[in-house]
């Protein structure tokens, strides 16, 4: 059995085999992967938010490779966060973030994240090709992300770095040694918050840490890791992605250069139309599963594809179309259940701030090369773009 994900076709555009796959059966056997075990693939949409919301998938990663030989070496701060964790300790470490990402939180953020984008839009040339990911989606999300927790203005590109080696396909050696390396540092950013306190959300989660014994150093080492890097990694992809789609449909890229009002109701149909997460972090059965049909059974490793719910017909009809007049709100770019990203109204904020401003000042912006020659990252977790080159 061959793995059509792999597929050097599927990196470029990955719904037309997500549409095959889902058409045959709508949870498809994967075979294993390098010392690992045959799993499942999940691409229709009843069936993905079934899956994300039943408690007989596991995300206790810990559990699922207990003993099993691996030459993987990753940091147990980066390996075991809150996204790889059950009930009810995964309840006690979300109950300690949820707080900094309520809409009061977010609209607090919402002038740095507006001086920030202005910042780094001052910066593009007034001529010639600019990348939008290293002008504005990758810089963007770091800063805001890295303020929010207190991250120095001068080791802020470090953490940029580490982050896109974690995510970096080929060599597991740079993704494990790029995970000692965040977790040291974030380690002793916490001890630095300790000795010289600010009221930065670490300072925060230090204080609501310190207060719980069920909570270890090491849980939150790991809380702040899963924020500075999912913080901000799958909002770069998500800006990259809805800019792309929006400049490839130019009948709604004008409208909502006409119409920017119209730019918050946009961008559930943006994230729908172009998840910034491919699949799903890996769930396990507890006991056997049915499925969409087929049989799982106990221990089976499960991803769920987001990207490919996204793309169902039977929930979102005419689904390869951007449509921004379709009511997309049910979408599940941010995931569904317990483990829906806690982070998704930080997003949404960076996005509608960042499309406000970027299509108020360059009401031309057009891409710089045709569409398939874009390069897209190497790897079936995130789906985003190497770089996005625009006229302005």
């Amino acid at each position: 059995m061959t793995d059509p994900t792999k597929d050097p076709r599927f990196l470029r555009d990955p719904y037309p085999t997500y549409a095959a796959m889902r058409s045959a059966c709508p949870v498809q056997p994967l075979p294993a992967g390098s010392g690992g075990r045959p799993g499942y693939l999940v691409t229709g949409y009843a069936e993905a938010r079934e899956a994300l919301a039943d408690p007989r998938l596991s995300k206790d990663t810990a559990r699922f490779f207990a003993g099993a030989e691996s030459r993987r070496r990753p940091h147990p701060a980066v390996a075991h966060t809150m996204l790889a964790s059950d009930p009810p300790h995964h309840t006690r470490l979300r109950r300690l973030v949820a707080r900094a990402f309520t809409t009061g939180s977010v609209e607090r953020l919402r002038p740095f994240i507006t001086r920030t984008t202005d910042r780094l839009l001052d910066q593009w040339p007034t001529e010639g090709p600019v990348d939008f990911v290293a002008g504005l989606a990758a810089p963007l999300p770091v800063a805001v992300i890295c303020e929010l927790l207190g991250v120095p203005q001068a080791e802020r590109p470090d953490v940029q770095r580490w982050s896109a080696r974690l995510f970096a396909a080929g060599d597991p050696a740079v993704v494990d040694t790029a995970s000692h390396a965040v977790a040291a540092y974030t380690a002793g950013l916490v001890a630095r918050r300790r000795q010289d306190p600010s009221d930065s959300l670490l300072d925060q989660l230090i204080t609501a840490c310190d207060a719980d014994d069920d909570v270890s150093e090491q849980d939150l080492v790991s809380l702040a890791v899963l924020l500075l890097v999912a913080g901000h990694e799958t909002t770069t992809n998500a800006l990259g992605n809805a800019l792309l789609a929006l400049l490839t449909a130019p009948g709604e890229l004008d409208r909502v250069r006409r119409n920017p009002q119209d730019i918050p109701a946009a961008l559930d149909e943006l994230l729908r139309y172009d998840s910034a997460v491919s699949t799903a972090t890996f769930r396990f059965t507890t006991e056997p599963v049915t499925l969409g049909g087929a049989d799982l059974p106990a221990g089976a490793p499960v991803l769920v594809a987001l990207g490919a719910a996204n793309r169902d017909p039977a929930r979102f009809p005419a689904p390869d179309r951007l449509d921004l007049d379709r009511t997309a709100t049910a979408h599940l770019a941010f995931g569904h259940g317990i483990h829906r990203c806690v982070g998704a109204p930080l997003a949404k904020a960076e996005l509608e701030i960042a499309f406000r401003a970027v299509l108020a000042r360059f009401p031309g912006i057009s891409l710089a090369v045709p569409a398939d020659r874009l390069e897209w990252r190497r790897t079936r977790l995130v789906r985003g773009l190497e770089s996005l080159p625009v006229m302005v």
